[in-house]
């Protein structure tokens, strides 16, 4: 499932690279995560129509709502402005390549467990080929402090939505739990684009690719996302879903027609045998004392 998400996440910069000059970016951020709140909320409803009962939620719930809603906000806020600072290939290779190292940093500080040497050779590939195929693009990179420290904190935002996530799926369920955060992630962000990119005008096709992000690239992969959140450690999820930049690898050739170097194609192969590494620790018995 999170491999699922990964690669539904993976079509963003394509549906974004049609319409990109048409509307502010911090606007797609804020009107996805609102599409996803409304496709969450038409989801639990036609959930209880069929059950014909109303779910009861407990207090502690509320909390970590929050928590979680402040996560994705930063996190699409963050990313968005530290992806024009430095650059679509310096960022997006800062911003997910650094999700893996937080959550594994994040879940041994609270759970005082390291994952296993198997998890980190195979997150360590990942990073390691994203960066050759983001890099091989013969794009122009620059250096900018600010820019840097921004994906930095969208990776940290990413990782704490994460483990947040994971334990908000223990209190109720994956529809309910999704919908909670992106419904005060949207709370959030909605405001701040409108002080930040004043004046939302955007075509129809804008719309079409906004409502796309919206209930299939956020509202259906975030959902499966929560579900794999129950059968996996936060270290595993987000490691797997390093896939995205494989998605969007395939359909920039496919569907862009642009043409990667050499280096790219084999930082593909090390993504895939990254995730390989991850998958087989995963169905690995677990020693005691040790993350997957």
């Amino acid at each position: 499932m999170a491999v699922s998400a990964a690669a539904l996440w993976g079509t963003t910069g394509t549906a974004q690279s049609f319409v990109a000059s048409q509307i502010s970016p911090y606007w797609v951020g804020a009107l996805r995560l609102a599409i996803a709140s409304a496709f969450f909320a038409a989801y639990l409803l036609l959930g209880r129509w069929r059950r014909g009962a109303a779910a009861t939620l407990p207090e502690a719930v509320w909390g970590w709502a929050l928590l979680g809603g402040i996560t994705i906000a930063a996190y699409n806020l963050s990313f968005f402005a530290g992806v024009k600072a430095t650059g679509v290939a310096v960022g997006t290779g800062v911003a997910i390549g650094s999700g893996p190292v937080w959550v594994g940093v994040l879940q041994a500080l609270m759970s005082r467990k390291v994952p296993r040497p198997i998890w980190w050779l195979g997150s360590g590939c990942a990073v390691l080929g994203i960066g050759l195929m983001l890099g091989d693009g013969g794009t122009e990179t620059r250096f900018d402090g600010i820019g840097l420290g921004l994906c930095l904190l969208a990776g940290l935002a990413y990782a704490s939505y994460t483990l947040v996530a994971q334990h908000l799926v223990g209190l109720t369920t994956p529809p309910m739990a999704t919908f909670l955060i992106f419904s005060m992630a949207a709370v959030i962000a909605v405001p701040v684009a409108a002080l930040v990119s004043p004046g939302l005008t955007s075509s129809p096709a804008a719309w079409v690719m906004v409502t796309y992000l919206g209930v299939v690239v956020t509202g259906v992969a975030y959902l499966l996302f929560s579900h794999a959140l129950r059968r996996v450690s936060a270290a595993t999820c987000v490691t797997l879903t390093l896939a995205e930049p494989v998605t969007a690898f395939v359909l920039a050739i496919v569907v862009v027609g642009e043409q990667p170097g050499t280096l790219a194609y084999g930082g593909l192969a090390l993504v895939l045998l990254g995730l390989l590494c991850v998958v087989w620790g995963e169905t690995r018995p677990q020693a005691a004392g040790s993350l997957p």
